[in-house]
């Protein structure tokens, strides 16, 4: 004689099949969330909260202030800005150990991001701070056009562009001239918190 099989039986399968094929998913997604969470640099204006397994004295939520350095319980201050969360977090991992921990397990969360901004000072028609438009990227002439243009004094070849990187200010002198001629290998993309100064022509 031939079984039939069940019809409640058949959609129980079905069901399982389903959430096995959805725990899947999520755990292949919350991997990738991950991964990508410690690639990512920390800038200024960050909300972030650092945490040291069982050791609930040391949880800090602070927002990464306009120089990059924040101050944590026991090692004092740190330059976060400029640095991955993966670097950012073996720093303090390091700091830690050598001298207070064994091994302290260091994670670091971005609880909200921060406003993407840059400032174009000098000689330009609308000198000012303004936002990056959502999920695009700038270059140097870009920036220059949104700020107004130069003005009659500017020397577009003469341009600083004053970028933290690992903490540390480091100064880019471009020549906005060969940009615009195509000269230039590519353009010269801007990052958040970038200051650019247009210099003014010496008569």
């Amino acid at each position: 004689m031939r079984l039939v099989p069940s019809p409640r039986i058949s959609v129980l399968c079905v069901c399982l099949f389903l959430l096995c094929r959805a725990n899947t998913y999520s755990q292949s997604s919350a991997q990738q969330v991950n991964i990508s969470q410690l690639s990512h640099v920390l800038v200024p204006g960050e909300f972030i909260q650092i945490k040291v397994f069982q050791e609930p004295d040391l949880d800090t939520s602070v927002r990464i202030p306009g120089d990059g350095h924040v101050n944590f319980p026991l090692i004092g201050e740190i330059a976060l800005a400029g640095q991955s969360v993966q670097q950012a977090t073996r720093v303090i991992h390091d700091r830690l150990q050598a001298r207070f921990l064994v091994n302290p397990q260091v994670s670091i969360a971005v609880l909200e991001s921060a406003k993407r901004l840059f400032t174009v000072l000098g000689q330009v028609q609308r000198p000012g701070t303004y936002r990056f438009p959502e999920q695009q990227e700038l270059d140097l002439l870009q920036v220059i056009g949104i700020a107004g243009g130069y003005t009659r004094l500017a020397d577009p070849g003469r341009i600083i562009v004053k970028r933290r990187i690992d903490g540390a200010e480091k100064v880019i002198r471009l020549d906005g001239k060969r940009l615009a001629k195509g000269e230039s290998v590519e353009p010269f993309s801007i990052s958040t918190g970038d200051v650019i100064t247009v210099g003014e022509r010496l008569f």
